[in-house]
């Protein structure tokens, strides 16, 4: 795969409305345009902290605008969602502390400039129910699939699964994992809390697959054969994860196209960031192209930035990324590739 254009850009400038943001999540609409959507205000977990919005016509960014501010919530992980009638989903958790954090879903008519007033996704939910971070995906037979997880004493990853798009959910089985002192002969250990933030792909009708964020050191993965209801034991692949967030697309050729930081430590940097590709359904993996890198030498010392959270979509041959810049901005990159056929 060979990369034909790439263009990196802010989507505000120095000067905003908020003091920090973070986890952003993008659409693309049939016109070209993009959607990205995050959470911000004075600093992470704090009550003045909203979901706001950003959107790109004709490649020029909009300034933000607020979605979403319920008096006294505290706001988090905003996911945005495009149905095939053109109308757009935005899922987001409110709550605080995170274990009794729920969630709420609103949607626009009109391509995100006016959103309905939100509701629970699932009445009486508390823990997070529907996409926890990452998109949700359609599978092949029209069920929806929403990447889950839940943050108590432990940490755990499954799919809210919904057959009527979007009006019901109804929960798979837990990823089993290992979160005891040793390999116990048939599941992989996970050393600390666990696994969180999933992001999923189908490669084969009700063959789905789920690469996961972990306090391990490596990401983990999961699969399944019956379309998401149940999953394998969580297993290790050799792709480093600093327990920061990742994000997968699979492009129409099958190609797997994978942005995270290659950091193999528990809350290392959130630096480098790479968008990585897959042409065998994730088993190898190989750089397209280096995000975001900090200069070191010798004698100029430097202090790490943080460019985390990544959302990818692919359109066709064009893949979009954003993610979190020094949590005082969001970037997206815009790129288009020259496509090979899929081993």
């Amino acid at each position: 795969m060979k990369l034909k254009e790439q263009v990196k850009q802010f989507l505000f400038e120095e000067e905003r409305p908020f003091n920090s943001c973070h986890a952003s999540t993008v659409i693309a609409l049939p016109n070209g345009d993009l959607l990205v959507s995050y959470f911000a205000g004075t600093k992470e977990g704090n009550p003045d902290v909203a979901i706001w919005c950003s959107k790109r016509t004709d490649g020029v960014w909009s300034q933000p605008y607020l979605v979403a501010d319920e008096e006294g919530l505290v706001h988090w992980n905003p996911v945005l969602f495009r149905k095939n009638d053109g109308q757009i989903v935005l899922h987001y958790k409110v709550g605080h502390p995170i274990p009794e954090w729920y969630t709420r879903v609103t949607v626009s008519n009109d391509d995100g400039v006016t959103w309905s007033e939100p509701v629970d996704l699932v009445p009486g939910d508390v823990g997070g129910r529907g996409p926890v971070k990452n998109k949700l995906i359609v599978l092949q037979d029209g069920t929806w699939l929403a990447p889950a997880s839940i943050e108590g004493e432990v940490w755990d990853c499954f799919a809210d699964i919904s057959y009527d798009q979007g009006v019901t959910w109804t929960r798979s089985e837990l990823v089993p994992t290992n979160h005891g002192t040793e390999n116990d002969g048939t599941m992989q250990l996970v050393r600390g809390k666990g696994l969180i933030q999933p992001t999923l792909w189908e490669s084969k009708p009700g063959q789905v697959h789920m690469l996961m964020r972990s306090t391990s050191g490596f990401i983990y993965r999961s699969d399944s054969l019956d379309s998401g209801k149940t999953w394998s034991p969580a297993y290790r692949t050799y792709l480093p994860n600093n327990n920061s967030g990742i994000d997968l697309a699979r492009m129409d050729d099958g190609t797997l196209v994978l942005a995270y930081n290659p950091v193999g430590m528990y809350r290392g940097p959130r630096m480098p960031l790479l968008l990585s590709i897959s042409r065998d359904n994730g088993e190898y993996w190989e750089e397209l192209v280096v995000m975001e890198a900090e200069y070191r030498s010798y004698t100029i010392p430097i202090e790490p930035g943080e460019y985390s959270y990544p959302a990818v979509i692919a359109e066709g041959n064009h893949i979009y990324v954003t993610y979190t810049w020094k949590r005082e901005r969001i970037v997206c990159w815009s790129l288009e590739v020259e496509t090979e056929t899929a081993l």
